[in-house]
């Protein structure tokens, strides 16, 4: 069992009032980790000292900023092997999701130090004779930085590692489902030497949350807030954000389609697919939920991907081959259950997978979805798919933009020319052309439209939302006032 406390001016510490909350193992039931339930106390008294930190942390040079940066992708690299064994515990993820999170959030935090040189402004010409303007982009206080479950180390990682590239000091909010995880990543920073206050860290219980994530809002020293997670919740943080005119970026749901056009390389598809929609159990904000299908190669194309579906052993993380892992808990074993149970009603098909009784659950293909099913716009979040037949292209973009969300996508086709125009017409903040829908690098801009948020993570595209853009001029000579 692994024991979280709170992490505030670099010290551990219990909660305030002494409270705690358990996560329980989703596959072995057991108590996997006991942690600190932070009072409102706590959550002020964190922000209080990311404040006090500040205007030192803002004044390092680049180079400072990057040291620090790139010594704690080098540790976290080392600690890999603590990283799986968390979240194998706490999310039921296998070893190779868990090392994958550790490596990119590695090359996230890489990326974030190359970019503590690339935080430019510009010289504007002015109409005033004399008058040297310049736009220069400066850090902006105390960032908050909530992060989800599904994929901890890279979520949590990039919620925290442009900011402080900015010159921002963070606090962390860690998901109540993984608390052992995201405190490794703030004894990583910890470890790199960074100066204490810099980065703070707080877990609470479950019914807190709102209360909590209220309390860090409205503190006057948090002036951005970041959020991962879903969008229900995403709604909440932005309206909360709002009331205090703070700017949110937020990263939330999806319903990824999947376009196979009548040209598509039906094995490359298949494959694609298949990662897209079983990886991390499809708990993935990117994952593929949607496979809009020409129905010229639909046949074929089904009854490839149910086979691969069928070849992917699941079962608990820690045993050998095991392919697919835990799903996070039996609440969402349950909703998966009801959506696939709706869409059979309604004359779908399914053609691998079916119900689960625990939180391992079998890859799942369902075909001849329509829109009268649940599943068809319900965000699953699991290792499920839905395989939806369309006529022509025209049929296939409104059924890919028939959905509140707009996250990732991906096109399949050879004739890149025709793949291209329809990847233009799809409503997502990310499309891959023959990839899957499941990418991510650090140094890409990443987020959605629509209901999957706003905003964007990653490389420069970071700086913008992490960053003042301010107006300074420099008069160097007479000027002419009126009076």
């Amino acid at each position: 069992m692994f024991n979280v406390q709170l992490m505030i001016d670099n010290q551990y510490r219990d909660a305030s009032d002494g409270r705690v909350f358990n996560r329980a193992d989703p596959i072995s039931k057991g108590e996997a980790t006991r942690a600190a339930a932070a009072s409102l106390a706590d959550a002020r008294a964190a922000v209080s000292a990311a404040a006090a930190a500040f205007p030192a942390w803002s004044k390092t040079g680049p180079g400072e900023r990057r040291r620090y940066l790139l010594k704690a992708a080098e540790i976290m690299e080392a600690r890999t092997p603590e990283f799986i064994a968390r979240m194998a515990a706490e999310t039921g993820a296998t070893p190779g999701w868990a090392g994958f999170n550790a490596a990119l959030a590695a090359n996230m935090l890489r990326e974030a130090g190359a970019m503590t040189t690339q935080i430019s402004g510009e010289i504007i010409p002015s109409d005033v004779p004399g008058s040297f303007a310049m736009g220069v982009r400066q850090p902006v206080g105390v960032v908050l930085a909530i992060a989800p479950w599904n994929a901890p180390v890279i979520l949590g990682v990039r919620s925290i590692a442009m900011p402080l590239a900015c010159g921002n000091t963070v606090v962390l909010k860690a998901s109540e489902l993984c608390p052992a995880t995201h405190q490794l990543i703030a004894d990583v920073l910890k470890e790199a030497g960074l100066p204490a206050g810099v980065v703070s860290f707080i877990t609470n219980a479950p019914d807190d949350a709102p209360e909590i994530v209220n309390e860090l809002i409205a503190h006057p020293a948090v002036r951005r807030v970041n959020f991962t997670g879903s969008t229900r919740v995403g709604r909440i943080v932005a309206e909360t954000a709002a009331r205090h005119l703070k700017p949110a970026l937020l990263e939330l749901g999806g319903k990824a389609p999947f376009l196979v056009l009548d040209d598509a390389d039906l094995d490359a598809a298949v494959d694609a697919a298949a990662f897209g929609a079983f990886m991390n159990q499809g708990q993935i904000c990117m994952s593929t939920e949607r496979l809009i299908v020409d129905e010229k190669v639909a046949d074929e194309f089904v009854a490839r991907l149910a086979a691969k579906a069928r070849s992917l052993k699941a079962g608990d993380p820690r045993a050998e081959g095991t392919v697919l892992g835990s799903v996070v808990n039996m609440e969402a074993v349950k909703r998966i259950n009801e959506l696939v149970e709706d869409a059979r009603s309604k004359g779908a098909r399914v053609v691998a997978g079916g119900d689960a009784r625990e939180t391992v659950m079998q890859a799942t293909v369902v075909d001849n979805v329509t829109s009268s099913m649940r599943i068809y716009s319900e965000e699953s979040f699991g290792p499920v798919v839905s395989v939806i037949r369309v006529s022509g292209i025209d049929e296939a973009v409104r059924v890919a933009n028939d959905s509140e969300y707009g996250l990732s996508s991906a096109v399949f086709g050879r004739d890149i020319s025709r793949a291209m125009e329809v990847a233009g017409r799809i409503e997502s903040g990310i499309c891959h052309i023959n990839g899957p829908t499941v990418h991510d690098e650090a140094q890409m801009p990443f987020g959605g439209v629509k209901a999957s948020g706003y905003g964007r993570f990653g490389g420069k595209a970071a700086i913008a939302e992490f960053t003042e853009l301010r107006w300074i001029t420099i008069q160097n000579g007479p000027r002419h006032y009126p009076f």
